[in-house]
């Protein structure tokens, strides 16, 4: 067997299993392009023209079959009922200390272990805004508005 014929099944194989390995649709293009030096091998191409069917097939499968692989790989971002806090008013119910790793705030009903989101220490009885949330931590800002009816 010739040893640009065995380059080329093996560089087949290796993008194959990358891409049933990681199914990120990375590496099906070069697998391609490999087959596509294989065949042009097959019908005795010089190993520049190989080269040359591997990087055309390559490109050419990229460009045609990347936006259509897309639309079925695209994933939706879906709000969800947290989205509605941030911009909401919480009731620190418990002194909020970045620096103590202390805090919790009361929000629609339910109790959050609260950060500041400056690092300020806020008192109990404070109102404050949820600026975001990262896991279960709301992160607050002091909200000198007045309370939700």
């Amino acid at each position: 067997m010739d040893r640009l014929l065995i380059l080329w099944i093996a560089a087949a194989v290796v993008f194959a299993v990358i891409e049933a390995a990681t199914a990120q649709i990375l590496t099906i293009w070069f697998c391609i392009g490999s087959i596509g030096a294989i065949v042009a091998h097959a019908l005795g191409a010089s190993p520049t023209v190989q080269v040359v069917v591997f990087v055309a097939v390559s490109l050419l499968t990229l460009v045609i079959a990347r936006p259509y692989l897309r639309r079925f790989t695209r994933t939706k971002v879906q709000p969800t009922n947290l989205d509605m806090c941030i911009g909401q008013q919480a009731l620190v119910t418990e002194r909020i200390s970045n620096l103590d790793g202390t805090g919790q705030a009361k929000l629609r009903g339910t109790v959050w272990t609260a950060r500041s989101s400056d690092g300020a220490v806020i008192e109990p009885g404070a109102l404050v805004k949820v600026l975001s949330i990262e896991g279960v931590k709301l992160i607050v800002a002091p909200d000198d508005a007045q309370p939700e009816a």
